[in-house]
């Protein structure tokens, strides 16, 4: 296991709360990610999976930077921000668009609308990222083959590692596959290996793994500490992770941060996503009572 001061720690993939007119409620942002901070997140990951971040365009993702830059969080250490793009052009954009802001690093998935492309493609796409970025650094690559379709192989990570020495912080592992996780922490266990998966993450610690980015420390970031700190198993939340499978996942997360701030305006989702009907919202807040 690595120290805990060299760990990445836990990151909130940070929902992104919206007004009734679809723009993105800033105030709402602001004091949520505030909030988790202070639940014991090291950092906030923007404009993932469960920020809804394929859905948000660059006007929208550059006035939520403002807002949260203006209200003084601390970009250099605690604001990390995804790209999710087909075109090289786009992707680079988006990451240029939050390394101008400060942020601490960018989250990258790969091209996701041609399926079935191989090493050399990806290697091509991400490199032409990478060579379009400003300053490429910190970059955290995103594994998440369930909605991509497009798997990055730990070989593809070690060829841009070479080819891009330094720019490489870490890779984000959400296939919720161990195989898949052991094998990328056996070849570059010396990067942050962030666990997606909340059934793997503990397991992950224990065998080298430097942290997560996930949805689930929107809602409960203290009870996920014990599984980053420590490498320590938490039934209750691999419980957890079987309840809200069962739910259209990022609507659901954002009925239980509706649920433990008691507000629900946090329920808004962005098209194409839906909110969870009121029948199924109360459903799942009663069996995550439940499980305590």
């Amino acid at each position: 296991m690595r120290p805990a001061s060299e760990r990445f720690g836990l990151s909130c993939a940070l929902i992104t709360p919206f007004l009734a007119s679809g723009a993105i409620d800033h105030a709402r942002l602001v004091t949520h990610g505030r909030r988790v901070l202070a639940e014991g997140c090291r950092t906030i990951t923007l404009f993932g999976t469960t920020g809804e971040g394929p859905s948000i365009g660059l006007g929208a993702r550059a006035a939520a930077l403002d807002a949260l830059r203006h209200a003084g969080l601390d970009f250099a250490n605690t604001v990390l921000g995804a790209v999710t793009a087909s075109s090289v052009e786009e992707a680079a954009v988006q990451a240029n668009q939050l390394y101008d802001a400060g942020a601490r690093g960018v989250l990258i998935a790969p091209p996701f609308y041609f399926k079935g492309v191989d090493d050399d493609g990806l290697f091509a796409w991400f490199g032409r990222v990478f060579d379009a970025c400003r300053e490429p650094h910190n970059v955290f690559l995103y594994h998440i083959p369930s909605l991509t379709q497009v798997p990055l192989s730990a070989e593809l990570v070690g060829r841009l590692r070479a080819a891009y020495p330094g720019v490489i912080a870490g890779i984000k592992d959400s296939a919720g596959d161990w195989p898949t996780t052991e094998r990328f922490l056996a070849a570059h266990g010396d990067l942050h290996v962030l666990v997606g998966d909340e059934r793997l993450l503990a397991r992950a610690v224990r065998h080298g793994g430097s942290g997560a980015i996930n949805g689930f420390s929107n809602f409960c970031a203290p009870q996920l500490l014990p599984m980053v700190e420590r490498g320590e198993d938490v039934p209750q939340i691999s419980a957890l992770v079987d309840l809200l499978l069962g739910y259209p996942v990022t609507p659901a997360i954002k009925v239980l941060v509706a649920h433990v701030t008691n507000d629900p305006e946090f329920l808004r989702t962005a098209p194409p996503l839906v909110d969870v009907p009121d029948v199924d919202a109360r459903a799942l807040i009663a069996a995550f009572k439940r499980l305590g």
